[in-house]
């Protein structure tokens, strides 16, 4: 009985390309929201910390591509591997940028690690770089 109840369960269960469609659409819909905020309000802050670290102001634009464009290639399937690398080096640089590096060994006031939000969207854009996009994608060059 249990073992027929885990094959069906297994069986309604298994759509590992609608897997990977929801993993894309999550890890690149919540950057996206952090691109909007930039396209909003500009990259200037971003600019001027690269400044103050001896790095050219025209880099802080790089985050256009890593949180709009990249983004938006991922939930759309196209070039996912690359787009979500891309990604996961926007975000390690933002660590680096912004300091949170300090954060490392910290928890939040609810017990959250201190670079959980980080963490997740590095660790998310690495799986997604190493899935693909499955089938469910305009270019499903990744279905195997």
């Amino acid at each position: 009985m249990v073992i027929k109840l885990n094959q069906m369960f297994t069986r309604l269960t298994d759509h590992q390309d609608g897997g990977k469609l929801l993993l894309r659409v999550m890890v690149a819909g919540l950057m996206l929201f952090h691109g909007i905020a930039k396209a909003q309000n500009g990259v200037g802050w971003i600019g001027d910390s690269l400044v103050n670290m001896g790095f050219p102001y025209f880099i802080a634009y790089g985050a256009y591509v890593g949180e709009i464009i990249a983004p938006v290639m991922i939930i759309l399937g196209v070039l996912t591997r690359p787009a979500a690398l891309v990604v996961a080096i926007n975000m390690v640089v933002a660590v680096l940028m912004v300091g949170a590096t300090g954060k490392f060994f910290t928890l939040t006031k609810v017990g959250a690690w201190g670079l959980e939000t980080e963490a997740f969207f590095i660790i998310g854009a690495v799986i997604v770089m190493l899935l693909g996009s499955g089938k469910y994608s305009i270019v499903s060059a990744d279905y195997r």
